[in-house]
Order: structure tokens, then sequence, then C-alpha cells
């Protein structure tokens, strides 16, 4: 079997150097050389050939951290790796799923299409926007699941009147699968927007007086419509309010809007690094569920059985 390496592009490499510690062995030698013009040429430092080499990069902004990923599939293709699988934590662009007016670009498409053409032999990412998304690559994608860690931690806490909440009507299958882990209901805020990132306004759909209630999204960008939702939700008589969201882009005031906020706690992946500190967020790493799923794609495994069962 051939040999796997374990490469990280420059914007992951706090969480790729765990990841290759969780797997056994240590990241592989490259290097990001950049122009006075901010043109970017990265390059290994050791052969790659006939190996399956595993590429590490989540895709927020900006735009480089994807060109920077684009040319490392390039050069790992030219360099005669035997197959490469890039690992994006983080899939950028995901939000642009569909036309939902008219003339404008089905972003998270051309990404898969760019990724694709590189060289891209598989993509391993983590709790997608949209779940249709994998069918917009022609190549195989292991969709991994957040649940694996948040799960263990919300049952940690024993919280005796759980339930949980989406934050839209979007998020409701989302929502749906943590609560059937625990056997517990659901409610829904339903949010109107005038434009992105603006919430206008929004009203809750259930009961949750006298509940300990969970929030759950795939990300949290501005954190306007989160922190508005747990408003909401305590108003309506809800004993404590958090966030479980995989994602922290946390952008534009998103750290001001969370401290102001009456959320307990938001507990999110270290798949994007955090820009700010707040002491309500809680940090649970990703690396050895992707540490895992590497292993179980090199031997030929399976990635379900790295799912927790409902």
């Amino acid at each position: 079997m051939s040999s796997v390496k374990i490469f990280s592009g420059s914007a992951t490499t706090y969480l790729s150097e765990q990841i290759a510690n969780a797997y056994g062995k240590p990241l592989g030698e490259a290097t990001l050389q950049v122009f006075s013009d901010g043109e970017m040429a990265p390059y290994f430092a050791e052969s790659v050939r006939g190996c399956d080499v595993f590429i590490i990069q989540s895709t927020f902004g900006p735009s480089d951290n994807l060109v920077e990923l684009l040319l490392m599939i390039d050069a790992a293709k030219r360099a005669s790796a035997k197959y490469v699988t890039i690992v994006v934590p983080y899939f950028g662009y995901a939000r642009q799923d569909r036309k939902d007016k008219p003339r404008v670009a089905i972003a998270a498409k051309l990404m898969a299409n760019l990724l694709s053409a590189a060289g891209a032999h598989r993509i391993m990412t983590c709790d997608l926007h949209a779940d249709q998304i994998q069918g917009f690559f022609d190549i195989p994608v292991d969709h991994l699941d957040g649940t694996a860690i948040f799960v263990p931690y919300l049952r940690s806490l024993n919280l005796e009147n759980l339930i949980f909440a989406s934050p839209d009507v979007g998020g409701v299958k989302r929502t749906r699968s943590f609560a059937k882990f625990f056997s517990a209901e659901l409610v829904v805020c339903d949010k109107y927007r005038e434009r992105a990132n603006e919430v206008a306004s929004m009203r809750l759909i259930g009961d949750v007086k006298g509940k300990d209630v969970v929030l759950v999204d795939d990300l949290i960008d501005t954190g306007g419509t989160m922190c508005k939702a747990a408003a909401l939700i305590k108003e309506n008589g809800a004993n404590s309010v958090r966030a479980v969201v995989t994602h922290p882009v946390l952008s534009g005031k998103a750290y001001e809007n969370l401290n102001n906020s009456v959320l307990e706690e938001l507990v999110v992946s270290d798949s994007i690094p955090l820009k700010g500190k707040s002491d309500k967020i809680r940090v649970l790493t990703l690396c050895d569920l992707f540490a895992k799923a590497i292993r179980n794609v090199h031997t030929h495994g399976s990635i379900s059985s790295l799912f927790i069962q409902k």
C-alpha cells in the first residue's frame, strides 16, 4: 500500500498539525513563496511520487486560501502523487448554492469545478451549508458530521429540560438530527431578511418555557440572527440558551454581538481560526475525526462508521 503524506496550506496549519499528530505521523514539508505583488507559489519540499497525498486547507476568506489550495493540488498532481485528497474542514462559498435571484453566480458549484479541474481525486469536508452541494462534485465526497464532537459535549452538560431550536426554517433538518440523539423536541425561529446579514423580523414557532434551549446551525457570520433568536427564546421563558455551530466565521461585529447577547455559550469547532476572544466561546477540535477519516480513506475503510448512530 502506498504511503500517506499529509500537508497543510498556510491558513490551516494550526489544525493540520493536530490532525497529523492524531494520525501518528509528522506534517509534510511544504513552503509557500509569495512574490512582492502577492502572487503565490507553493511547493513541496519532499517527494510525493506514488504517495497518497492529503492536503488540508479551509477555504475561508480571503480568497487567497482557495487559490493556494488549487496550486497545491496542481503541484501534487504534477509531482506524480498517486492520489490527491483535499481535506477542507470549512468549504467556503457554500452559502451560494442556488440562484435565489436573477443574474447571480452559483459559487458553490464553481468552487467544486475548480477543485476538480485542479486535479483533486477526492474531497473531505464537514457540515456543508447544504447537503446537496455534494452533488456539485464529480469526485467522491466524504461529508463528515459535526455531531461526532458536539453530541458528547452536550451529553456531558446533563441538561434536564433540553430542547433544540433552529435559528431559521432552512436549518430544521440539521436541528432535527440533534434532537433525535436526545429524543428531544425542537422549535423554529422563523426569520425574514430584507438584505444579507440583516434580519428584519423574527417569530418563534413552538414552546420553550422552562426549557434549556440549544440553537443549532452550520455557521455563524455576524451573529445577528443567532443573537436575535437567543433573545426571542429567552423572552419566551427559556431557562437558558446556548448555541452549537460548526464553523465560526465571526466577521464584522460578531464578537460584540456575542458578548452582548443572552447566550450562555457558543460551542464551535476549530474548522476556522478565531479572530478574537470571548469568554462565551468554547472550541471543540475536529482533529481526531479527520485523522480517523484520513486513515479509513487510505485503508479503504468505512467513513459512515465515524458517525454517531441515532
